[in-house]
Parts: structure tokens; C-alpha cells; sequence
């Protein structure tokens, strides 16, 4: 698929299906627990096949499960039956092992249980686009160093991050490659904590390496689409750009219209219904009130596509889920 033209004929098209970050809700249509989907890829490409027949999205997504990269470099990983996995405790904690920490290959830990079911996903999804998840580099280096740490490093020893950043970098590079073998259109990058920098250090430590990837993956049949849900995309709007990823993706604690006002608008920019505040935690009402707000907003900006602010959580009800489609139609259908 020529994801160049695919991007231009969403932007021309006035009417414009919806794209949320929605997989890991596929726990409940399969009656299966959270830790057993992040550690299957054929229950993986079950979730998204059964989604992607239920609703008619933009594209198909895979989970968004940030600790798969961290886990490859070694990390430890706490798993739930209900919740995402997270990082636990901090691998790098001098510049002694920032410099011995080693690179991965693609098939460390968990890292084939998602590309592989991406592969599966891409033999039988065809009518739309596919995108897998992966994380961002500095949102990497945070779940290797610790979060907290991380950003203090960017003051007192800038030079461990970066060497951290490279590694993490090299490793996302090779990672993305994998996926796009397996016939994925794209991914969506995400690096949240990116956002909770100033826009001076999110250029030198998270856009900078970003960009480097994205000119190392990004071509007329595969795409980059930047997700950052931090408080501070807004002061970062020129580095984001700079990144020269395809399409963008905000959270809920942001103005989507702000944002459509300062990025280009021959690129896609997506969001931003709240995932935990609404489709987690809302009722059908809510939700459709909320969706219908930000698209009065916002879809009078040929580039915007109605989304989820970030994924949608484990145990999300359905009922809220269908409730954004319809919400999503009826404001088509009236327009």
C-alpha cells in the first residue's frame, strides 16, 4: 500500500472513519486475560482480526505495550491479568553501564510474540492499513534508567543519556525494520515522557533521535505516527514537526485544536478523546458528548481524524466503545 497516497486521499476525503488506539479491549471479545494476550501472537492476531471485523476503523493496531523493548534490553517486567505490563526497577544507573549495556537483537524476549503477530494480522487484514506499536527512544530510555532519573540526567550527565538514546535508538531502528518485513504499513512511535521535557531538551533528547529513526524506516509504503500525550506537546509543536514522522497523535490534556493550528496540515493529526476518563470510565452519554465536542472542534481541519487521546485500557467497556462509533457517525451523517 502506497502509505504516501493513502495519507493524502484521508486528508481529501470528507468523511473520515475513525482511529483509535483500541486492541487491548480485544481481552473481552476472546474471554482471555491480559497476561495471556502480551504473551501470544496468535491470540494477538485474534484480538485484532476480531476488532477489525467488528468495527470499521481507520486502521488496525496492535497493542501498545511499552515494556516489550525495555524487557528485550533486560528490564524486569511486572505482568497482570488485568493491567499492562510496566517496567520494574532501573537497568542503567551510571555511566559505567550505559556504556556496557548491550544491544538486543529483534528477537530478544517478547519482541517476535508481537511481530510475528503483526505477520499473522497482515495475511488476512487487507482492506485497511496495519500499524504495529512501538515505543519512542526517550520514553525507552526512561523505562532503562528509571523515569525519574532519566530526566534529572538530562541536567547533571547528559552525556549517559545519549549514550543510552543511541543504543536505544539503534535497537528501535532494527526493531521497526522487523516489522516491516512482517508487512506492517507503519507504527505508531510512542514517547510520552518526551512530553514532560521542556521543548528545548524533548529536541535534544527524544525529537533529534526520533528523526533519525523515522529517516531510517519511513518510505512510500510504511509510515511513522508520533504519539506524545505529555502536558507539554504544545511548547514542542516546531521539534515535533522536525521529526518528519507522517502523521501525529495527542492526548487528552491538550487542545486538539491548538495543536491542528501548529502542525502542518498536509500530515495527519489525531486524538483525543480521554481512553480512561470516558471509554474506560465514562458511560455511552459521556462519551458520545465528549466525541461530538471535539469534533465540532476540530473537523473543520482537513487533517484531523478523530482518535483516542492515548490506548484504550484493559476492561474498557464495550458498551463506551460503540458508543464513540456511533457518536463518530451520527455527527457524519448530520453534517
Amino acid at each position: 500500500m502506497n502509505m504516501k497516497q493513502w495519507m493524502k486521499d484521508v486528508i481529501a476525503a470528507p468523511r473520515k472513519k475513525a482511529m483509535p488506539i483500541l486492541s487491548f479491549p480485544s481481552a473481552e471479545l476472546l474471554g482471555c486475560d491480559v497476561r495471556s494476550l502480551v504473551s501470544d501472537s496468535e491470540m494477538q492476531a485474534e484480538g485484532i482480526r476480531r476488532i477489525a471485523g467488528r468495527l470499521d476503523m481507520l486502521a488496525a493496531v496492535s497493542l501498545m505495550d511499552l515494556s516489550v523493548e525495555a524487557e528485550a534490553f533486560g528490564a524486569q517486567v511486572r505482568f497482570s491479568d488485568s493491567e499492562v505490563p510496566a517496567v520494574t526497577g532501573a537497568l542503567v544507573t551510571s555511566r559505567k553501564e550505559a556504556e556496557e549495556l548491550k544491544v538486543p537483537g529483534v528477537d530478544a524476549a517478547r519482541c517476535p510474540v508481537y511481530t510475528e503477530a503483526i505477520r499473522k494480522v497482515c495475511r488476512t487484514v487487507t482492506d485497511r492499513p496495519v500499524f504495529a506499536g512501538v515505543i519512542g527512544p526517550f520514553s525507552l530510555a526512561g523505562r532503562l534508567m528509571d523515569v525519574s532519573e532519566a530526566m534529572v540526567n538530562c541536567y547533571v550527565d547528559p552525556e549517559m543519556v545519549h549514550i543510552v538514546l543511541g543504543k536505544a535508538a539503534q535497537f528501535l531502528t532494527a526493531y521497526i525494520g522487523r516489522y516491516k518485513e512482517a508487512g506492517a504499513n507503519g507504527v505508531i512511535m510512542a514517547e510520552p515522557l518526551a512530553g514532560l521535557l521542556s521543548p528545548e531538551l524533548a529536541r535534544e533528547f527524544s525529537a533529534d533521535y526520533v528523526r533519525q529513526i523515522v529517516e531510517n524506516v519511513q518510505d512510500e509504503e510504511f509510515m511513522v505516527i508520533y504519539h506524545n500525550c505529555g502536558d507539554n506537546v504544545l511548547q514542542m509543536t516546531d521539534s515535533i514537526a522536525q521529526t518528519k514522522a507522517a502523521a501525529f497523535h495527542f492526548g487528552n490534556s491538550i487542545s486538539m485544536r491548538d495543536m491542528l493550528e501548529a502542525l502542518p496540515g498536509d500530515r495527519l493529526v489525531m486524538g483525543n478523546l480521554d481512553p480512561t476518563g470516558q471509554i474506560r470510565n465514562g458511560t455511552p452519554q459521556s462519551v458520545k458528548e465528549q466525541t461530538r465536542r471535539i469534533m465540532e472542534e476540530c473537523c473543520g481541519y482537513r487533517n484531523f481524524v478523530i482518535s483516542s487521546g492515548c490506548d484504550i485500557p484493559p476492561g474498557s467497556r464495550w458498551e463506551n466503545i460503540d458508543a464513540f462509533f456511533e457518536a463518530v457517525k451520527e455527527f457524519y451523517d448530520e453534517a
